[in-house]
Parts: C-alpha cells; sequence; structure tokens
C-alpha cells in the first residue's frame, strides 16, 4: 500500500508538522520563534544564575537561583520586573513567618501547620497575584533549611542565604530578559486585526455572489448570521494581544531604538480594532436583514445584485486589512483609500437602484432600509480606518516631500 498503515501515516504527519514549526521558526517572526527565544533566554539566565550561586558563593541550595531566574522569564520586561518584585516579595514573606515561628516555638509539628496556615492565608493576598501561592512553597523550603541546620547564628545564615538566591535569579532573569532581544510584541496587535479583517473578508466573500445570484434561503442567512455571531472569541483574542503588544514597551529599551521611536504606537491599531469590532457587529444586523423574507421576483433582483457589488467592494477593502503590517502602513493607508472610495460609489449604486425601484426603506416588514442603513455603517468605518491609518503612518514612510495627512 502507497499510503502505509495508520501509524505510518500518522507518524509522517507528525514530522511533516514539526518540519513545518521549525520552518517557521527560523523564517520569520512569530510565535515559534518567540518560544525558542525564550527557552533559550531562560537557559542562559539559569546558566549564570547556577554559577553565580554554585561557584561562587558556595550556597547550600544553589537551586534556589537558577529557578527564580527562569521563574520570572516572562513574555514582556515589563512582566519580568512586576513579577520579580512579586515573587521576591512573596519569597520574604514566607521566610520571615517560618523565621518568626521557627525561632519563638521551634522546629515542631505544631510550627510547620502553624506556618503554613499564615503563608498559605498570605498568599491570598492580591497584591501578590499570580505569585501568592510562592509565599507557602518558600515557606516550606525555609522550614526544611531551618531544621536542617544547629545553632541560631547558622540558621539566620541560611534563611538569609534563601532571599539572597531568589534576588539574584531574579536580578540575571530580568537582566537577560532586558538586554538580550528583549521582546517587542507589536506583531500581537497586527495578528488580531488580520484574524478579525479575515473573518470579515471570509463572510463578505461568501455572502456577495450569493446575492448576486437572486434571493438567498433562509438556511443560508441564518448560516452567515451564526457566524457572525461567533467573532465575539476572536475579538477577545484580538484585544488581548493588542494589550500585551502595549506592555512589551514599558521598561523595554529597544523602544529608544530608531526604528521604533518612528512607530506610530498602538493608537492606530486600537482605533482599527474598534472599527472593524463595530464593523463585524454590523454585518451581523445586515444578515438579520438578509433573514426577513424578501420576495422572489424581478424587482428584487437589481437591488440584491446592486448590494453584491457593494458587499465585493467592502471584501475587497477588508482584504487589505488581513496583510496589515506596519512596516508598509502608509502604501497600504492609500491603496486602502482608493478601495473605500470605491465602496462609497457601491453604496451609492445602492441607494440610487431603491430610488429607481421605488423600494420601501421605511417600511419595517422589508428589509431595504436595514440593508442600506448598515451599508452606511460598513462604508463609514472603513472610511474611519482609512483616515486613522493615513494619519498615524509613520513618517520614514513617506515619499520625498509628500506631505502629512
Amino acid at each position: 500500500m502507497t499510503g502505509g498503515t495508520t501509524s505510518e501515516r500518522a507518524g509522517r504527519g507528525r514530522l511533516t508538522a514539526v518540519t513545518q514549526w521549525w520552518r517557521r521558526a527560523f523564517s520569520y517572526d512569530g510565535d515559534e520563534r518567540d518560544t525558542l527565544l525564550v527557552i533559550g533566554k531562560s537557559a542562559l539566565a539559569a546558566g549564570v544564575a547556577w554559577v553565580i550561586a554554585y561557584d561562587v558563593l558556595d550556597a547550600r541550595s544553589p537551586a534556589f537561583a537558577p529557578f527564580s531566574a527562569v521563574l520570572i522569564m516572562q513574555v514582556t520586561v515589563y512582566r519580568s520586573v512586576v513579577q520579580s518584585l512579586r515573587y521576591v516579595g512573596a519569597v520574604v514573606a514566607g521566610v520571615l513567618v517560618q523565621a518568626a515561628l521557627g525561632f519563638l516555638a521551634g522546629p515542631d509539628l505544631l510550627t510547620f501547620v502553624l506556618v503554613a496556615l499564615i503563608a498559605l492565608a498570605i498568599g491570598r493576598w492580591r497584591v501578590l497575584g499570580a505569585q501568592g501561592p510562592q509565599v507557602a512553597t518558600a515557606a516550606f523550603f525555609a522550614f526544611s533549611t531551618y531544621t536542617a541546620s544547629s545553632g541560631d547564628a547558622q540558621r539566620v545564615f541560611r534563611l538569609g542565604e534563601i532571599v539572597v538566591l531568589v534576588l539574584i535569579g531574579c536580578a540575571i532573569g530580568t537582566a537577560v530578559n532586558v538586554l538580550v532581544a528583549p521582546p517587542l510584541r507589536y506583531r500581537s496587535a497586527e495578528y488580531g486585526i488580520r484574524s478579525l479583517a479575515r473573518t470579515l473578508h471570509d463572510l463578505l466573500s461568501d455572502m456577495y455572489p450569493v446575492l448576486a445570484g437572486g434571493v438567498p434561503d433562509q438556511d443560508t442567512t441564518e448560516g452567515w448570521r451564526a457566524r457572525a455571531a461567533r467573532t465575539g472569541e476572536l475579538i477577545g483574542q484580538a484585544r488581548s494581544g493588542l494589550e500585551e503588544s502595549k506592555e512589551s514597551l514599558q521598561l523595554n529599551p529597544r523602544r529608544l531604538s530608531r526604528r521604533y521611536r518612528g512607530h506610530p504606537g498602538f493608537r492606530g491599531y486600537e482605533a482599527v480594532l474598534g472599527a472593524l469590532e463595530r464593523t463585524l457587529y454590523q454585518v451581523a444586523a445586515l444578515t438579520r436583514g438578509l433573514d426577513r423574507s424578501i420576495e422572489e421576483d424581478e424587482a428584487c433582483r437589481p437591488f440584491l445584485q446592486r448590494y453584491a457589488a457593494f458587499l465585493e467592494a467592502a471584501c475587497a477593502v477588508a482584504e487589505v486589512l488581513t496583510t496589515l503590517d506596519e512596516t508598509t502602513l502608509l502604501a497600504q493607508a492609500k491603496r486602502l483609500e482608493r478601495l473605500t472610495g470605491e465602496t462609497e460609489a457601491r453604496r451609492d449604486e445602492v441607494i440610487e437602484e431603491t430610488r429607481r425601484l421605488s423600494l420601501a426603506l421605511a417600511d419595517p416588514s422589508a428589509p431595504y432600509g436595514i440593508l442600506v442603513t448598515e451599508a452606511t455603517r460598513l462604508l463609514e468605518e472603513f472610511q474611519y480606518t482609512c483616515e486613522v491609518l493615513l494619519e498615524v503612518a509613520p513618517d520614514e514612510h513617506r515619499g520625498p516631500g509628500e506631505p502629512e495627512r
């Protein structure tokens, strides 16, 4: 058999997937390359922390340093700094709880239970965030270190050593994240916009050929409505990517480079994302309008054909947004401006057709008024998006003598 057994085909599929993953990682910026970068930086930070803790300080528990360095290696520099502060606070709290109760009550079972109760309660403090559980973890390790030490002086030294190792690990982890390719996540904002634009493009590209051919059946319009209604999760993901992109700038030295000083920032992306979100809601309203009864006769067919032409023009606008790229933002904005003008012309033809056919736009039982209204709203969002991108396009992307918009 040429295809091989099921297990062989599954094995080839996995091998292909792995090969494609590595090809993407080495070909362009993306999640795959970010993953490799985080792994490499974490290994570097852990190695440096281990050398300092084990070889230089000859610490009794050197693993605290590399563990801390890896733990706070976050996606963004800002998050690394914030989590480092919270983690150090959690460890210090846990060690202090154990030290206080240990020296007061001694290293017995009742003391351990009290340490656990207090440490777990402190770990619920909202200020510590995701590092809250580290209070109890640090307290337990501190208790183990305390019981294994002899004499108060040695116990104090060993407990202090834990805090010092954690500080060293956090400092090294943060330093590596800042100095070695600090992550800037402009692309996260672009990916979210592209994803929403692709959803809009795919929906419109399915709608306009059907409308050009006549009145869609109810199953078709219900399917369009369902697809438009399923965009809530995509919108949430896009907003999350935008917030991560903003966060990646904070405390990041790369934002001072010439390339990023000229970047438009995220004001434009945020405006485009908001416009796309509203556009998808309006497409959902448009599909509800189409779901209303349209009599199958020759009178409505010219209107639907004009409307299909409008949606085809809107689809071309959405296609530009599926390839939004900071490096070609001005050129894309200009293309968007031209396509938006064409979309406006198609919208005007829809309105003219309603007048020629004397369609009742004010009749609430007919869909024509709703469809014309949603077409106008879609056009307004595209015009707004175009204006925003023209305004925020970086100056170095403009041609010689080209004025700012």
